[in-house]
């Protein structure tokens, strides 16, 4: 892992230098991902790196670990609630939405998480045009085959270095970076609502799609689960989509 994590850092030294930024900066949640891109980022630019703290509704424990992986890697941070901007817009839209007599409220669970992410990435790109630093995701191969992301939240990003590793490789790349223990440990969770888990959600762990990911032998269910999440969020890991160019053709 020693030399994946140093051709990583050079990596992001290059593209830092190939895009005339003045370097890295990444959300902070203190879970595994984040907690490694912070490591790795610090790492590649010791002086022009920075991580971000965004409670929203946040579970007081991460606002704890993202401390500790501060503590770890000595990354700059900045702090950022967003409670108050979230409540605000989302109450604002759910109103607005309410007095035509059309919110779905089956829906809103889905809609205030994923506006935490959107506000999160607003935020990031707030920040990151200030210093003129490049936005560095967290998603590893198994949320980015899946699609466990939101589009234009935590999917809005410049770079995505663990795009390429396993949960489980993540987790290596942590222990030879030095992370602390218990955020390798830590259950992964979104912290998208009280309780939630990412395995639940997803219905299959990340041990299972880290095995279908290097081709070994899972079961038949599980399998279907992993593929029918890569086709219904093909869009995610898409361009937006557009029609044929009709300038080809002679307008009458």
């Amino acid at each position: 892992m020693e030399q994946h994590i140093e051709q990583l850092v050079q990596w992001l030294r290059e593209t830092v230098k190939e895009t005339n930024t003045n370097g890295l900066v990444v959300g902070l949640s203190g879970g595994i991902d984040s907690t490694v891109v912070a490591y790795l980022i610090k790492k590649a630019l010791p002086d022009q790196s920075l991580s971000v703290i965004m409670p929203c509704k946040s579970a007081e424990s991460d606002a704890n670990d993202a401390k500790l992986v501060i503590e770890g890697s000595g990354i700059d941070h900045v702090t950022v609630d967003l409670t108050e901007q979230h409540d605000a817009l989302f109450n604002n839209i759910k109103g607005q939405i309410g007095a035509k007599g059309e919110w779905n409220e089956d829906k809103q669970q889905l809609a205030d998480a994923n506006l935490r992410a959107r506000l999160r990435m607003s935020t990031l790109y707030t920040i990151a045009t200030n210093y003129n630093y490049l936005v560095v995701g967290t998603d590893n191969a198994a949320e980015w085959y899946t699609g466990y992301f939101t589009k234009y939240g935590d999917g809005g990003v410049d770079l995505v270095p663990l795009t390429h590793y396993t949960k489980s490789e993540v987790r290596e790349l942590g222990k030879a970076l030095g992370v602390p223990q218990q955020i390798i440990e830590k259950a992964p969770s979104a912290g998208l609502w009280h309780g939630q888990t990412d395995e639940e959600e997803m219905g299959v762990t990340y041990d299972t799609i880290d095995a279908f990911l290097n081709g070994e032998s899972v079961n038949d269910d599980d399998a279907q689960t992993i593929e029918k999440m890569h086709e219904r969020t093909a869009h995610k890991r898409a361009l937006p989509k557009s029609p044929p160019n009709f300038h080809h053709f002679t307008l009458e």
